[in-house]
């Protein structure tokens, strides 16, 4: 062996300073994500976090893990990686609040098969930017570089979000005949339903670049709007009171999210004309020849987020949600029966 070149990891693929130049950059991004609570950095073997600080006496810890679907698919292609991030941290902060939770706290795992630091950055920049918007800190991650798994350019991601809340006041709980339903608007397709969208595209013969038929930027740009982050108005609505439920509108659609937060015996009716069709979802159904109730077991068909209200509380809960800067649509009320009934017409 005498005089031979000894193989080294990054002989195999696997760059060890380069993971170490990732970390030294995202360290700034990651430090504006800080809030109460937040004990350590980034590089640890494990982040620590205390709920005392963070001004909990009694807590109940709520977990939820999730990722962006085959929309990476997208943004691999155009190469446009600084929202994706942001998409990560929606569906997971999302979900968690719709428990009652306030997230807390934030970590990612990013998968790829060649480290590039600069495209790394770019996107734990965007978790880091989620993070910031809806008020929980970035303190770990896992970064793996994992030749042979991934093509060149390709990577994948992971978000875990963990939140809390004081006991006893977990969501959903006191639904009732009755109870107003709110939409809150969607900021477009968010993070499902990419498979379809993207056989759609192809189907339609456009490329990315190609300027959308349904807004003003191109397709990829237009495909690529970041997952509309609810957390702060929908904490701000539970804090003033009269907020039974919370349903997150995501793979399923309205078909199927909202009867997740009813109790048995109980359904919805909805009012379609309540709002209008985002034209991106007009455009999807009519490249495809989609019927109205797979658009809405598919899509979130322009209502991303929906608060089961108490009637009396209602009013004061839409003047909440709008000073937040959410667009709310009072689209029915909860009813007996199973399910979800639609009257009206989107399409």
């Amino acid at each position: 062996m005498t005089g031979r070149k000894g193989l080294t990891y990054a002989d195999a693929g696997v760059d060890i300073d380069a993971g170490n130049r990732l970390v030294e950059r995202i360290k700034p991004a990651a430090g504006r994500t800080a809030r109460p609570g937040t004990m350590s950095g980034l590089g640890g073997f494990g982040a620590l976090f205390d709920l005392k600080a963070a001004g909990y006496r009694d807590p109940v810890l709520v977990a939820a893990t999730d990722g962006v679907g085959t929309k990476l698919r997208i943004a691999i292609d155009t190469g446009n990686l600084d929202t994706i991030g942001i998409d990560l941290v929606a569906m997971c902060v999302n979900d968690l609040v719709c428990q009652g939770a306030e997230p807390l706290f934030f970590l990612d795992y990013f998968a790829t098969g060649r480290l590039e630091v600069e495209a790394a950055a770019r996107i734990i920049e965007g978790i880091a930017q989620g993070c910031a918007q809806s008020g929980c800190a970035l303190i770990g991650g896992e970064t793996a570089e994992m030749p042979g798994m991934y093509q060149p350019g390709d990577f994948d991601l992971a978000g875990f979000a963990v939140g809390a809340m004081e006991r006893g006041t977990e969501l959903p709980a006191g639904v009732v005949e009755g109870d107003v339903l709110l939409g809150l608007a969607s900021n477009g397709v968010h993070s499902n339903g990419y498979s379809f969208v993207r056989k759609v595209v192809e189907m339609s013969g456009l490329g990315w670049a190609a300027r959308a038929p349904f807004g003003t930027a191109s397709l990829g740009e237009e495909l690529l709007a970041p997952t509309r982050l609810y957390v702060r108005p929908a904490l701000a609505a539970i804090r003033l009171g009269g907020v039974h439920a919370l349903a997150h509108v995501t793979g399923g659609g309205l078909t199927e999210n909202l009867p997740r937060v009813l109790p048995a015996g109980l359904g919805a009716e909805i009012d379609l004309d309540a709002w209008e069709l985002p034209p991106v979802f007009a455009w999807l159904a009519g490249q495809a020849g989609m019927a109205e109730a797979e658009l809405l077991k598919t899509f979130n068909a322009g209502i991303g987020m929906v608060l089961v209200a108490d009637p009396e509380r209602a009013d004061d809960l839409r003047l909440t949600l709008e000073a937040e800067g959410e667009r709310v649509h009072r689209i029915g009320e909860v009813i007996k029966g199973q399910g979800v009934a639609y009257r009206g017409r989107l399409l």
